[in-house]
C-alpha cells in the first residue's frame, strides 16, 4: 500500500505509512523532497511538528532488500495555517519621536489619558541599533533588515528582488494582508510621493514581488495598498486583511506636524477600529514610531487587544522592530523567522495569552 496525501494544521505533526511485501528482512528509507530524512527507516514516519514552509512537500520511502529496491509514490504534506487566538491584526506607525518626549505629555491626551490607561505598553523599545533614517525602520519591520540601507530614497533606487519578507509570508500561506496609506489614490502603485504622502513610510512598495519591479500599474500592488479613507468601510463590512499596515500621513503621523496633530489623529481613528468585529474578537493594534529623535529611543510601543494584559501594565524589557516582526510572525504561524526577527524577544509579555 502506497503512502497516503496528509492534510494537517500548522504544528501538528503528520504520519505517512507504506505496506510493503517480500523478502524479509525489508528496510526503510523515508525521503522529503527527494533528501533521505535522518533516522527515519520504519514502515511508518511521523514528522517533526510542521510550519508552513512544509506545505506542498513530497514524501516517499525507499523499501529495500537482499533482491533489490523499489521507491514508493510521492505523498503530498499540505499544511494548513492554524487558528491563533489573536487572528487580526493592525500596526499604526508613527513618526520620529522619543517615548520620553510623549509619555506625559499635556498635548497628547489620547495617548496618555486613554490608551495606556487601557493597553499594555513598552517602556523599553527601540529602532534598531543605529538604524536611521525612517525607511530602512520600516524596511525592518517587514524583513528584520534595512538590506544596508541609510537613506529614504524611492522604490526605484533602493527596491528588494527578495522574497523573504512578511506579506509574501503571509501570502504564501494564504493569510490576506492590505497598507492603508493614507493620500494615495488608489489608481496606482504609489512608488513616489504624492500629497503628504511618501514611499519612505510604506515599506511594501520596496519589494519587487509586491509591485512587479517598479511597476506603477502593478495589479498585485495597487490591490494591497490602498488609500486610508477605505478602512472605515472595511471595517464596518468586516472585511478587513488579516494583516493590516496603517501609515497616516506626514502630519498626522507627527512628522511634519506637532505631537498633539498625531494625538488627535489617532483619537479620531483608533476608536473606529476598536469598535470593530474584527478587533473585538481577536485582534490587537500595535501603535509604534518608526525611530528615536536624536538616537536609537526609547520609542512608543503601545498594545491595545482583548488578548492584552491592559490596564496600564508596562515593562522594562528590550524590544525592537525585530520583536514586533517575530510576534507577527508567530501570531500568523509564518516561518522562517525573517532577519533580526530570529535574535529578538516577543512581545508576548504585554498580553495575557499569546499568540
Amino acid at each position: 500500500m502506497q503512502p497516503a496525501n496528509q492534510s494537517v494544521t500548522a504544528g501538528q505533526t503528520a504520519i505517512f505509512t507504506v505496506t510493503a511485501a517480500g523478502t524479509a528482512p525489508l528496510s526503510y528509507q523515508w525521503q522529503k523532497k527527494g533528501t533521505a530524512i535522518a533516522g527515519a527507516t520504519a514502515s511508518s514516519y511521523t514528522t517533526p511538528p510542521t510550519t508552513s514552509s512544509d506545505n506542498g512537500s513530497q514524501f516517499t520511502v525507499v523499501v529495500s532488500n537482499t533482491a533489490g529496491s523499489v521507491t514508493s509514490n510521492a505523498a503530498t504534506l499540505t499544511v494548513n495555517a492554524a487558528v491563533s487566538a489573536i487572528n487580526t491584526v493592525f500596526i499604526i506607525l508613527m513618526e520620529n519621536n522619543n517615548w520620553s518626549s510623549i509619555k506625559g505629555n499635556t498635548t497628547a491626551p489620547y495617548i496618555n489619558n486613554t490608551l495606556l490607561a487601557i493597553g499594555s505598553h513598552a517602556e523599553q523599545y527601540f529602532n534598531p541599533p543605529r538604524i536611521h533614517p525612517s525607511e530602512p525602520n520600516y524596511l525592518w519591520l517587514e524583513a528584520g533588515t534595512n538590506f544596508g540601507i541609510l537613506n529614504d530614497n524611492n522604490p526605484s533606487v533602493n527596491h528588494q528582488s527578495t522574497t523573504m519578507h512578511l506579506v509574501t509570508l503571509l501570502k504564501n500561506a494564504n493569510i490576506s494582508w492590505k497598507a492603508y496609506q493614507e493620500d494615495i489614490s488608489g489608481t496606482s502603485c504609489p512608488l513616489t510621493s504624492v500629497n503628504l504622502y511618501a514611499p519612505k513610510h510604506n515599506p511594501f512598495v520596496f519589494f519587487d514581488d509586491v509591485t512587479n519591479t517598479n511597476d506603477p500599474a502593478s495589479a498585485y500592488c495597487i490591490a494591497h495598498v490602498r488609500p486610508y479613507t477605505e478602512l472605515a468601510n472595511d471595517l464596518q463590512n468586516n472585511t478587513v486583511a488579516s494583516y493590516n499596515f496603517i501609515t497616516p500621513n506626514l502630519c498626522n503621523d507627527m512628522h511634519d506636524c506637532s505631537i498633539g496633530t498625531g494625538d488627535t489623529w489617532l483619537s479620531n481613528n483608533v476608536p473606529t477600529i476598536m469598535n470593530s468585529t474584527a478587533y473585538q474578537q481577536g485582534g490587537v493594534i500595535f501603535i509604534t514610531w518608526d525611530e528615536g529623535e536624536g538616537g536609537d529611543g526609547p520609542i512608543g510601543m503601545v498594545v491595545l487587544s482583548p488578548k492584552a494584559k491592559g490596564g496600564g501594565y508596562q515593562n522594562a524589557i528590550y524590544y525592537n522592530h525585530g520583536s514586533t516582526l517575530r510576534t507577527i510572525q508567530e501570531i500568523f504561524h509564518v516561518t522562517p523567522l525573517l532577519g533580526d526577527a530570529a535574535n529578538q524577544t516577543d512581545l508576548s509579555d504585554l498580553f495575557v495569552s499569546f499568540p
